[in-house]
């Protein structure tokens, strides 16, 4: 029973990290992936010099390792939150890390998109917001799913990570019990609960994807 209530705490930590942190990426990677998408060269937007910086930008955060983020952010950390330490001060890393990646695969998401779809709207008139609210996101809805599923499925192996500087959750238990105290089925049934939550993830993003389609 101990071994029960050893986990329960520690799982509710990484679904709030994950699914927080998942929220306000969407809310600011789709639109940065949309932006993105209509900035580009001969687009319906085109403003080279804006998407030459957010594609820097996007990259750039992309490519630093999520551990480092979270160590060089820590005086962000505290600013928004208060402290660098615990659940809720690991969203602010979270966060950061998945916009620019949820941004990017928005992106590539609304390339799939018919360019001739867009000419004939614009043909007809249709506003640039028009375009994006009744063109670009109803087209792409699928596709824009399946960028959040992947992004929560990201999300889940770096709130492990987040555990390493006391970030809480799973994987802050794996390493305060399953590594430190030797305690290989801790570390065992930490692995076993990470892999299911991300095939019920996967599977729940798959079914509304589908649902859409249809």
């Amino acid at each position: 029973m101990f071994e029960i209530n050893l986990f329960i705490e520690p799982f509710f930590q990484t679904l709030y990290m994950v699914f927080v942190s998942g929220f306000f990426a969407t809310v600011f990677g789709l639109p940065l992936g949309i932006l993105l998408f209509i900035t580009q060269s001969q687009h319906i937007l085109p403003k080279p010099h804006l998407y030459r910086g957010l594609s820097l930008l996007v990259s750039g955060l992309r490519s630093i390792p999520f551990i480092i983020l979270m160590i060089a952010i820590i005086p962000f950390t505290r600013l928004i939150v208060g402290t660098s330490i615990g659940t809720t001060a690991s969203i602010v890393p979270l966060t950061l890390c998945a916009i620019p990646f949820l941004g990017k695969v928005i992106q590539t998401t609304l390339q799939e998109i018919p360019f001739g779809l867009i000419e004939a709207s614009q043909s007809m008139g249709a506003s640039t917001q028009q375009i994006i609210l009744k063109i670009l996101i109803p087209e792409s809805l699928p596709g824009i799913i399946h960028a959040i599923t992947l992004t929560l499925i990201n999300l889940v192996a770096y709130s492990a990570m987040a555990g390493a500087i006391g970030g809480g959750g799973l994987g802050d238990l794996a390493i305060r019990y399953g590594y430190q105290r030797f305690d290989t089925n801790v570390m065992f049934f930490t692995v076993v609960i990470l892999i299911v939550l991300v095939q019920v993830i996967q599977y729940l993003g798959e079914q509304c994807a589908k649902r859409l389609k249809r």
